[in-house]
């Protein structure tokens, strides 16, 4: 047995150094391979954009691989890919954007499908008919940046770097007003409308427009806008009025703006600055005067025709505007009597009045009362007038009349003022018609009747008699006068023969006794002819008897 405590004589191991493995030439190239591959992908992360996400209600024509994203008609990412979202409302799209367009996207930009549209107001999209739907892309203003956005379901009508600017035009209703309608200034169009909402009240409509340059420098604050439908129709106070646009308003309606004149404030109007849009330019235009005199007028006759917004003229010329048409409760007298509230521009008035308006503009409010005043001392009074025989329409009108009653004085402490009144001249007329349409009411036309009547008999019962008078004329003195005539004619036959007979020598030509005889048988003569003619004309007018000989009348 061997020692267990000796151990010397064991093997020793011996320890040999690693032999070093030496590469083969083989996997040169799958090195390389990965190399490059891994330069590739990092290449690729490093210049590969970013990653987004829009949502849209629907996605028409975006498919996963194929639907570019473009910005100016430039592909500057792709969709990768398209699914419905968790609740199944919306499609959630997914788009790669290229690196160099990565500062395009900030928090306000916007993104929609771009697709061919047809609307009233043109063509858009007719390039996506060959090459397919895209989706588009506004950059905004912000420096914020952004990864998700919610799509829009129309393109915006104007983009970021388009010159001018918009406007907000508050109204009561919409009237034919659409997205795309045009505005125009002086007939041109100069704009169009962007869109439109309820505010946040529902009492309104806000309407967006934007007006192109250079002519954005035309709005201004006294700016006034207003429907511009097709076709304007109206007829009122001031006759009938037709006022058309383009054919294309007609259609989808319009907007028209003007500043008034003159302009009290000329400068250009900031952005996003909010009007009033008025129905049509009449209302626009006398809206909003900066000078006002209201006034009240009584009057004793109907306001039947007499509407809010006729005007008041002054010598023929606008001057003022019906504000109120109604009725007042005088408790003094217990009466109920018309009211009519009209509202006077003194600049209206200056304007018609040559070289003036300076001088008047110096003067203070006191002496323009007092000069109205003065014309109201001089017969100036306020008059309801026809303006319209076709609908019956009435306005008021100011006019002098020097033999008018003398007005009380206006009492200018306690406004709306009285001004004095005139009863129109039809209501004057129709005074005096009911005037003698009373006063034959009040005719004893009966009794009038039955005397005609009693006449009528008194005169029928004169003719009978008459005509028995003609009859006995005729039939009884008419003969007895013929007779006698012919007993004269006969004595005057035999008075001639025997004339003649006479011896000439007892008798001279010439004699006396002769002449006297020639001269009353020519007497006789004349009387024969006159009685013929008097049974002449008794036998044609048998009643010149009664009325006597007919007077008569030279040619």
């Amino acid at each position: 047995m061997t020692d267990t405590g000796d151990l010397s004589n064991l093997p020793q191991a011996a320890v040999k150094p690693k032999k070093k493995m030496r590469l083969s030439a083989v996997w040169i190239i799958p090195l390389v391979a990965a190399l490059v591959g891994l330069g590739v992908a990092i290449q690729k992360i490093v210049n590969e954009g970013p990653m987004i996400t829009i949502v849209f209600k629907k996605a028409e024509g975006v498919e996963a691989g194929k639907t570019f994203v473009k910005y100016k008609d430039v592909n500057i990412g792709q969709v990768r890919t398209v699914k419905l979202s968790e609740d199944f409302t919306r499609v959630v799209v997914t788009a790669q954007i290229d690196k160099s367009a990565e500062d395009l996207l900030v928090e306000d930009a916007k993104f929609w499908i771009e697709s061919a549209r047809v609307t009233l107001s043109g063509i858009s999209g007719m390039g996506t008919v060959l090459s397919g739907n895209h989706i588009g892309l506004e950059v905004g203003k912000s420096a914020r940046e952004r990864r998700a956005f919610i799509g829009l379901e129309m393109p915006p009508a104007v983009t970021v770097d388009q010159p001018g600017r918009q406007f907000v035009l508050q109204s009561d209703d919409l009237g034919s007003i659409n997205i795309g309608s045009p505005v125009y200034y002086r007939d041109f169009n100069v704009g169009r409308v962007i869109g439109y909402d309820l505010t946040r009240d529902g009492n309104f409509i806000e309407i967006r427009i934007f007006v192109n340059a250079p002519y954005d420098k035309y709005v201004t604050a006294d700016t006034r806008f207003w429907h511009a439908s097709g076709l304007d129709v109206s007829l009122g106070a001031n006759g009938l009025s037709v006022q058309t646009k383009s054919v294309l308003s007609l259609l989808i309606g319009g907007i028209a703006f003007e500043a008034p004149t003159p302009a009290t404030d000329t400068r250009p109007a900031p952005e996003s600055f909010l009007f009033t849009l008025f129905d049509d330019r009449s209302t626009a235009i006398n809206k909003h005067e900066d000078v006002v005199a209201n006034f009240v007028l009584y009057f004793k006759e109907p306001l039947r025709g007499l509407s809010v917004g006729a005007p008041v003229t002054f010598a023929g010329l606008p001057v003022g505007t019906v504000t109120g048409v109604g009725l007042e409760f005088n408790p003094p007298t217990e009466e109920v009597q018309p009211r009519v509230d009209i509202a006077l521009y003194p600049t209206r008035f200056l304007a018609h009045v040559k070289n003036a308006a300076g001088d008047f503009k110096k003067r203070d409010q006191g002496w323009r009362r007092d000069f109205l005043q003065r014309m109201i001392d001089r017969g100036l009074r306020a008059q309801l007038r026809s303006g319209n025989l076709v609908t019956g329409q009435l306005y008021v009108a100011l006019e002098r009349f020097p033999g008018a009653p003398k007005a009380k004085r206006i009492n200018w402490s306690s406004p709306p003022c009285e001004f004095p009144v005139m009863t129109s001249s039809m209501q004057d007329l129709e005074t005096r018609v009911h005037g003698i349409i009373s006063k034959l009411d009040r005719l004893p036309l009966d009794a009038i009747g039955q005397d005609v009547r009693q006449a009528l008999d008194t005169l029928t019962r004169t003719f009978a008699d008459a005509d028995k008078m003609i009859n006995r004329l005729d039939g009884e003195i008419a003969p007895e006068v013929a007779a006698t005539l012919a007993d004269l004619r006969k004595t005057l036959a035999t008075a001639e023969r025997t004339l003649a007979g006479a011896d000439s020598t007892l008798v001279g030509k010439d004699a006396p006794a002769q002449q006297e005889l020639r001269s009353a048988l020519q007497e006789i003569s004349r009387a024969a002819r006159s009685i013929s003619d008097l049974v002449e004309y008794l036998e044609r007018n048998p009643n010149a008897l009664i009325r006597g000989k007919a007077q008569e009348v030279s040619p």
